[in-house]
């Protein structure tokens, strides 16, 4: 049997709906994406929402939008994939890792307070697998030390905890509509916010800085343009929006999907020898974005190896930030840096989940597991 580690959620109505977009004549951004932004808005309850390609570009834009640059240091979790401080970097600013909580995999926020110096100057926690950090206490730091919450929301569309929407108590929360998330475009991301003035700044950032869209130019009466900021080519288009509106729609129905596979999984796995689950916290809605295991790290490989040879997709998600070879030559960062985030990196294997697959392929993903550990 050959199980993909991810199959996406598009149907052919959401094809016919990028279809039409092809068939007409506004391709980039336009009515679509108005109308995709104002649905996201809507479903996560903000104030405001803005298309762009990426959550990298969502993350990169919202500092960008707060002014953070050179010489401001952000606090941030090594325990995610590199896009999240890449995006710091890419703003010109430090990312300043603290290690993360051993039953989740999230940022520890009783870290927190050491790392901040004179130039922090933000918290950008990551909502890992779709398991809500504690937004309560992060923001309580936040507004002690006047910093900003900028939220990687790239796997949590879906999340909440302790009554608490993602998004509703960051300055901005950032969202990835990349191939293997919960919804998706292929590439595409969004930012939230309840800032009327930073949603308008981050529509002329994805834009190069520039204060009229090409729908603005060229379906009204034409006006010149101006480029008061330097901005960058990040805005999201009509084709993209086109196929996440109807997935947006049925996106409770897919986390109820994807949620009964979460279970067989862990009922399969929580009594089992050599298997470690991380913890979904109590009142909390986890956004279960990505199933993954804890294994004994010096068979991790093998392992995953070995179920790939079984015909079962697999992946790593994710080895710590600061042990990549970039972060390691810039920074000077070692093993035993983060002993926590280096401990799950080493263990974890992520097992496919997604609503197309049936019972018996996990059924299959199972049993290949534990025929693979009892070997």
């Amino acid at each position: 049997m050959k199980i993909e580690f991810f199959k996406h959620n598009i149907e052919q109505d959401d094809i016919k709906r990028a279809t039409d977009v092809l068939n007409s004549i506004f391709l980039t951004t336009g009515k679509v994406v108005s109308e995709f932004e104002n649905s996201v808005a809507s479903y996560l309850k903000a104030q405001h929402a803005v298309g762009v390609t990426s959550c990298t570009a969502a993350l990169h834009l919202s500092l960008l939008a707060y002014g953070i640059g050179r010489g401001d240091e952000v606090i941030t979790t090594p325990m995610s994939f590199c896009a999240t401080s890449n995006s710091i970097l890419h703003a010109g600013a430090t990312p300043v890792f603290v290690d993360v909580e051993k039953e989740t995999g999230n940022i520890n926020a009783e870290l927190i307070e050491a790392a901040i110096t004179k130039t922090t100057k933000a918290i950008m926690p990551v909502h890992l697998y779709g398991q809500m950090c504690d937004m309560k206490r992060l923001r309580t730091i936040a507004d002690k030390y006047k910093l900003i919450i900028i939220e990687d929301a790239a796997h949590a569309i879906e999340s909440e905890r302790n009554g608490i929407r993602v998004g509703e108590l960051g300055d901005t929360a950032c969202f990835s509509f990349y191939a293997t998330k919960n919804i998706t475009s292929g590439e595409g991301g969004a930012v939230t916010t309840s800032s009327s003035e930073k949603a308008d700044i981050i529509r002329m950032l994805r834009l190069h800085g520039i204060d009229k869209s090409a729908i603005d130019r060229y379906t009204k009466v034409y006006r010149h343009w101006d480029m008061p900021v330097l901005g960058w080519k990040y805005n999201m288009d009509n084709i993209q929006a086109a196929l996440l509106i109807g997935q947006l729609q049925r996106i409770e129905l897919l986390w109820q999907q994807r949620g009964r596979f979460w279970k067989i999984y862990e009922d399969a796995f929580r009594d089992i020898r050599g298997i470690g689950i991380l913890k979904t916290v109590p009142d909390s809605k986890h956004a279960r974005n990505l199933f993954t295991i804890l294994v004994q790290e010096d068979k991790r490989d093998s392992i995953l190896h070995e179920l790939q040879n079984r015909g079962v997709g697999v992946a790593v998600n994710y080895r710590p930030i600061h042990l990549l070879k970039y972060y390691r030559e810039t920074f000077g960062y070692k093993e035993g840096d983060f002993p926590i985030a280096e401990d799950i990196g080493g263990k974890t294997i992520s097992l496919p989940l997604y609503p197309r697959l049936d019972d018996t392929e996990v059924y299959y993903v199972i049993e290949s597991l534990k025929k693979v550990l009892k070997n």
